[in-house]
């Protein structure tokens, strides 16, 4: 396999760039707004894998898949350190930013929520894969 496919690096796109601005925004306004419901707890949940994504395939030149792996590998992540007193360990447990950030108790459903999240981020991205592929040999056909 060629070395090349194996590393990671900076690679800017605005587009994706500018969905996660979006995205932020959306869930700022969640978190400020709201404080409690389906909305605050699992739409947010939902949004916050697909922010991520947009942030890493903004930033660089991973793969759709590799992205998506990542960013529900890390959303899984926090969302098992809720199982402990992490944020104890950090003197964290009083910070209302980190527990916005991190979270403080574990869900189930929120893990759903993030899986939901990455299944319509691969949808759509196929869904965009295959109609620009279709574009491009109906353009090109004699």
């Amino acid at each position: 396999m060629n070395k090349s496919h194996l590393t990671m690096k900076l690679q800017f796109n605005k587009y994706y760039l500018a969905l996660a601005h979006s995205l932020f925004l959306v869930e700022l306004a969640i978190a400020f707004i709201l404080n409690t419901g389906f909305i605050r707890y699992t739409f947010g949940d939902y949004l916050v894998v697909i922010l991520l994504y947009a942030i890493i395939r903004g930033c660089t030149n991973l793969s759709v898949w590799a992205s998506s792996l990542v960013v529900l590998l890390i959303a899984f992540g926090i969302e098992f350190l809720q199982l402990t007193p992490f944020l104890s360990y950090f003197n964290l447990q009083d910070s209302f930013t980190a527990k916005l950030i991190f979270g403080s108790t574990f869900q189930f459903t929120d893990l759903i929520a993030y899986t939901l999240g990455i299944a319509t981020v691969l949808i759509v991205e196929t869904s965009i894969s295959k109609f620009e592929s279709q574009q491009k040999t109906t353009l090109w056909k004699p």
